[in-house]
């Protein structure tokens, strides 16, 4: 039976993959790990530093780790704050992943990337699959550095290992995590709670966007995957919706018409502007049948029911 190293448990997309797996495989062959725990966690949590590699190898050991998911990294905003330590940690942590994996005999591993890694030399609209990868930030430098590194190990060393580029991910499970595609979890929080919001990027700035139930289904289905259907050994490219900060803001006004948005954009609009506004991403749907099932009508829905829950759990009871 497989067991599950998740590094990152933490994180956003740690937090929800975590349950997902543990009522796939079970609480016991799953072990989430992290710097810290999360708050209410059940299951078997260890404390982990990816940057250490030989920590991390005493884990895989004494557990038998046949599977390692690694989500651990420093965001595209706040990588800015420090680029030096963000690269450090990206890429410290992604080697030791696979140095580790490749040495004690992990059958599988995913690791992340990013519709960061492209930049302002990839068509804007419908970004290929295939296309020069320029990144404008330190966080995306990582990733295409990482994409390459997994190739790398597949073909030198035979490691299955596998990877989507995640767009902007959005769910109601943990509070923004210092993205450039965070405005859109952030402003349902702060339309639920009764306040307008001031957005960090122009109200025509299209993006790229996955809701997080279809982000989780993308993953194991990738990782499920007969390992003969994976031809593309980086990164595939992922999508689920497009939309400006003007489309999701009239969406809430469905729910909320006293909603208002306000635009205030900083220094993460040039790095939004150097990213695609739409992927294709034919090829994960060609090779293992992916499909989105969450459009922004009814995202929408689900993140302010979800987030009604948590804000106001007395009138949601009613």
């Amino acid at each position: 039976m497989d067991t599950i190293l998740v590094i990152g448990a933490s994180g956003q997309i740690g937090t929800v993959l975590v349950q997902h797996l543990q009522n796939q495989y079970g609480l016991n062959r799953v072990i989430a790990s992290d710097l810290r725990m999360p708050q209410a966690f059940s299951g078997i949590f260890e404390s982990l530093d990816a940057t250490k590699a030989e920590d991390l190898a005493t884990l895989v050991r004494r557990y038998r780790i046949t599977q390692i998911y690694h989500l651990a990294a420093i965001l595209s905003a706040n990588g800015e704050a420090n680029p030096i330590r963000t690269w450090e940690i990206n890429m410290q942590t992604a080697l030791n992943v696979l140095e580790v994996a490749r040495t004690q005999n992990v059958s599988k591993v995913f690791i992340p990337s990013s519709i960061a890694v492209f930049g302002p030399s990839a068509p804007a609209f419908d970004t290929p699959q295939q296309t020069q990868l320029d990144p404008t930030t330190v966080y995306g430098i990582s990733k295409v550095a990482a994409e390459n590194w997994m190739h790398y190990y597949h073909v030198k060393y035979g490691l299955d290992v596998r990877s989507l580029r995640y767009p902007g991910v959005i769910s109601y499970q943990s509070q923004p995590g210092g993205g450039t595609t965070d405005y859109a979890v952030a402003i349902y929080h702060q339309a639920v709670q009764g306040q307008d919001f001031t957005c960090f990027l122009s109200e025509n700035t299209r993006l790229p966007m996955i809701y997080m139930d279809d982000a989780i289904r993308a993953t194991l289905e990738l990782m499920e995957a007969e390992s003969s259907r994976i031809r593309v050994q980086t990164a595939y490219n992922l999508t689920g919706l497009s939309f400006t900060p003007a489309e999701i803001t009239a969406a809430i006004q469905q729910f909320f018409p006293n909603f208002r948005t306000q635009y205030a954009p900083d220094f993460r609009q040039q790095i939004a502007d150097s990213w695609p506004k739409t992927i294709d991403d034919q090829a994960a749907r060609n090779d293992w049948e992916w499909t989105p099932a969450f459009d922004l009508s009814r995202m929408t829905e689900e993140m302010i029911h979800h987030l009604s829950e948590y804000y106001q759990p007395s009138l949601t009871q009613a």
